[in-house]
């Protein structure tokens, strides 16, 4: 397919890639709108499963990419579900923010490779944490709530891992596939 690009006369090819990145940021959007159709057992708690595409992308096509898939399912997730510029769409944003600087730390760090298990407990950690901290300076200024936080991080813990399965296996078969 060429498209044309609307600042040269130069037409875009886009090949292969492309179409799989365009097909990682639509999974993950479809996933995060899956995801806030069920309810959650606490407040803020989910299974992060579009973290698991952000965190594939990552690994197959680097941070760049990963960071467009993050921040564009979060943005178009929204818009879908109804909830942009919610508190939702607030706490979301917050948390997809501090994953994907977590992720970009984390790809950055010289001669420190992490796998998809370890990228998705970073990146589920530090989305917990972010929301956490979103909902105590914007919604909840209460020395209470961080009764919660050992139950939340402890869940975004579980959730890492279990995401981090998953996008090994995900992975794995991408590979498999492009073979």
């Amino acid at each position: 397919m060429v498209v044309m690009d609307v600042t040269s006369t130069k037409p875009l090819r886009t090949n292969k890639e492309d179409y799989l990145i365009a097909w990682l940021t639509a999974l993950a959007i479809s996933v995060h709108i899956i995801e806030a159709a069920f309810p959650s057992p606490l407040p803020g708690v989910k299974p992060g499963l579009a973290n698991v595409v952000t965190v594939a992308a990552l690994i197959l096509f680097g941070w760049g990419t990963a960071a467009w898939v993050g921040f564009l399912r979060v943005l178009v997730g929204s818009l879908l579900v109804g909830t942009f510029l919610s508190p939702t769409f607030a706490l979301s944003l917050a948390g997809a923010t501090a994953s994907i600087a977590v992720l970009g730390i984390a790809k950055a760090l010289p001669g420190v490779v992490f796998g998809p298990v370890g990228y998705c407990v970073l990146a589920a950690m530090a989305h917990m944490a972010a929301q956490f901290g979103a909902a105590y300076v914007l919604f909840i200024p209460h020395q209470g709530l961080f009764s919660l936080l050992p139950v939340l991080m402890t869940a975004a813990l579980v959730f890492g891992l279990v995401s981090g399965f998953i996008t090994k296996s995900a992975i794995t078969y991408i590979n498999d596939r492009k073979a």
